[in-house]
């Protein structure tokens, strides 16, 4: 399918299921929809935990349970599911290039660089930290690779670990959103997962001053999104807030025992509290500042106690105290099982965010893929934007 008839058909049906995708049930106490699919949300709320942690992982899984009551949104499966681009055997064999890189992040960037192909007078790593990628590709390239970091600590450790292989590998310490003279006409720009501006910025100015190649696996699509959205690619239907973009990359590898425990306690915690603070205001959700970890590690009532007196409201009383706890535990239950619905809808999300940017190269004179760099295992950003200059 050609990206402009994926882009068109995505757009059109991504409204239609707004009601479905767009409320938060951590905000709501009971989103919109439960009322119109009651049936959905009765399910939903039956599950057992072993298939909630499933389903909030699966979003192929939950978009099939979903289909089962709102059939029409099986038309977006196929939209939102993409090619595996092609991989190419890496040539390098030395184990030394990877020095310093933790196993899952040597996987990502070994993946991302077999799936691309060198296509410039030199390389480009946007945002690219210690350079691990640009090392990568200095080897298997042989080009000479300029790493754009703004942080000084990270470019003098990259350029340690370039001088220790003699590579034509230089570092260059400049904000990426004012960088006016990077990327170079003729360049090949790589990204491997560059946030919000950051990748656009990339793209916008790259295709403007002539960009030979990208390769960019787009990451938190929300950031430097004030507010809405702004399409690149032209007048689209469907509009994001920035907690729609947000929902896009939410989807994570599934984490340990542990930190799944102490997420399920800071939820349960904050809903407890957003209870009580509802009881003794307006009624009404209100955005949270951020928590310090600190107050999660003592017991509800100190918690409760913090937070009250933070957002100016009265102390509670030892008798309520474990009402509210039990309040913030059956709440938690009930998010995680209806948040299963927002979660179905969160990889043809992210498709549609990519598809803007691939469509936008496209309609500036660049051949343009759209696919998938590895398995979702072992990154859920895990889209490439291939585009060769015609």
């Amino acid at each position: 399918m050609r990206l402009e008839e994926r882009q068109q058909q995505l757009d059109a049906l991504l409204p239609v299921f707004r009601d479905l995708w767009h409320p938060q049930p951590f905000r709501e106490v009971r989103s919109p929809w439960c009322q119109d699919w009651p049936n959905l949300a009765d399910e939903l709320l039956a599950l057992a935990d072993a298939d909630v942690v499933y389903l909030n992982n699966d979003g192929s899984a939950a978009l099939a349970l979903l289909a089962r009551h709102v059939p029409a949104v099986a038309e977006i499966a196929a939209l939102a599911e993409l090619p595996r681009q092609q991989g190419r055997a890496l040539v390098v064999q030395r184990s030394s290039w990877a020095w310093e890189i933790p196993g899952r992040k040597q996987q990502q960037i070994e993946a991302f660089a077999s799936a691309s192909q060198c296509g410039g007078t030199s390389v480009i790593d946007w945002c690219g930290g210690k350079g691990h990628l640009g090392r990568l590709l200095a080897l298997q390239w042989q080009v000479p690779v300029h790493t754009l970091e703004i942080d000084p600590a990270l470019c003098a450790d990259g350029s340690a670990l370039a001088n220790r292989q003699r590579l034509s590998h230089e570092f260059l310490n400049i904000n990426a959103l004012t960088a006016a003279e990077w990327p170079k006409r003729g360049q090949h720009a790589v990204a491997l997962h560059a946030c919000g501006d950051l990748h656009r910025h990339l793209i916008e100015h790259g295709a403007a001053v002539g960009v030979a190649r990208f390769d960019v696996a787009p990451c938190c699509y929300y950031r430097g999104v004030a507010s809405t959205y702004q399409s690149l690619s032209g007048n689209l239907t469907t509009k994001l807030t920035r907690d729609d973009v947000r929902l896009a990359v939410t989807e994570t590898v599934t984490a340990s025992a542990r930190l799944t425990v102490q997420r399920d306690k800071e939820m349960a915690w904050k809903l407890g509290f957003d209870a009580y603070r509802r009881a003794n205001s307006a009624g009404e959700y209100r955005n949270f500042k951020p928590v310090p970890a600190a107050w999660f590690r003592g017991g509800f009532s100190e918690f409760l106690t913090l937070m009250a007196g933070r957002e100016g409201l009265p102390p509670p009383g030892a008798g309520v105290v474990s009402e509210f706890e039990a309040n913030g535990w059956r709440r938690q239950r009930e998010v995680m099982r209806l948040s299963i619905v927002r979660h179905a809808f969160r990889r043809a999300l992210e498709v549609w965010l990519a598809l803007d940017l691939a469509v936008y190269l496209k309609n500036r004179g660049y051949v343009v893929e759209l696919g998938s760099f590895c398995e979702r295992q072992l990154t859920p950003r895990n889209l490439l934007i291939s585009a060769q200059l015609g």
